[in-house]
């Protein structure tokens, strides 16, 4: 029987977890085989990946050691305990942000995080069921255009973003926090780090029908992927699909709108409203 008294699982200490276990399966360990090499219990290993147990200094640097993860275990473990208001399965991906020399967006679905206006993401965050608490909703938007620091942080980030023109016909929010959001996309665009494409309603070859997808170019110029879906977020490192998502991102940016077009198209649907 369970121990009634155990404590939950915080959603930072499951974020570090989920990163441990991407790492140990992508060295194609069991968790008895990493515990072997940690020279820790199996017990151990098994209660950090489920987030039940706080990983020690000398776990993180053992870990980052033996399953060679280039400084993301140490990333994530900074920030146990902190930014609330980020779903669980994001806050990995969300912690790397912090430290990344160059990130790629796609996304099909609604305008990426980093680009949404505050008034579109309370739009986004009340359409999707159940609906959050007013302080619940709060702390989600106060998170989200937090991380928007990531576009004029220093050292710069170097962005690269493409979108659906679909997700802007949506006019999510009404038409009122769609004009506010193709002035502030308009303004993110002309920033000289940030490039901003738009997938045509009529493109017959588009690389991205899988779905959304990150890509995230470490300080040690390694590259990671995440794909995110209902409910759940991938951390993505196995080299080969890796490559794969990078294949797919580079045949994207080639079948979008170039960047000036992009800025023009964005400019005439502002001139329509």
């Amino acid at each position: 029987m369970a121990n009634s008294t155990a404590p939950e699982p915080s959603d930072s200490l499951k974020a570090f977890g989920a990163a441990l276990k991407v790492f140990r399966e992508r060295a194609l360990l069991t968790q008895e085989q990493l515990a072997e090499q940690l020279v820790y219990s199996h017990a151990s290993v098994a209660s950090i990946e489920q987030g039940r147990r706080m990983p020690t200094a000398h776990f993180v640097e053992r870990a980052e050691d033996v399953l060679d993860a280039f400084g993301v275990l140490r990333a994530v473990v900074r920030h146990v305990g902190r930014q609330p208001g980020l779903a669980a399965w994001f806050r990995a991906w969300a912690q790397l942000e912090a430290t990344a020399v160059s990130l790629c967006t796609y996304e099909c679905r609604v305008v990426p995080g980093l680009l949404q206006t505050e008034a579109y993401a309370r739009a986004v965050m009340l359409n999707v069921p159940p609906p959050p608490t007013e302080e619940e909703l709060e702390e989600r938007i106060a998170a989200r255009m937090a991380r928007q620091k990531l576009l004029t942080r220093k050292p710069p980030i170097a962005f690269s973003f493409i979108v659906d023109e679909s997700v802007l016909e949506l006019r999510t929010g009404g038409d009122d926090v769609l004009q506010e959001l193709l002035d502030h996309l308009i303004a993110c665009a002309e920033l000289w780090n940030v490039e901003l494409q738009i997938m045509p309603l009529k493109q017959p070859y588009h690389a991205g029908m899988d779905g959304p997808m990150q890509l995230l170019e470490t300080p040690d110029h390694k590259w990671l992927g995440y794909a995110e879906g209902q409910k759940t977020g991938q951390l993505i490192s196995e080299p080969k699909a890796v490559s794969v998502m990078q294949m797919r991102y580079a045949k994207m940016r080639s079948q979008a709108l170039s960047p000036a077009d992009s800025a023009d198209l964005l400019k005439r649907m502002r001139g329509t409203l």
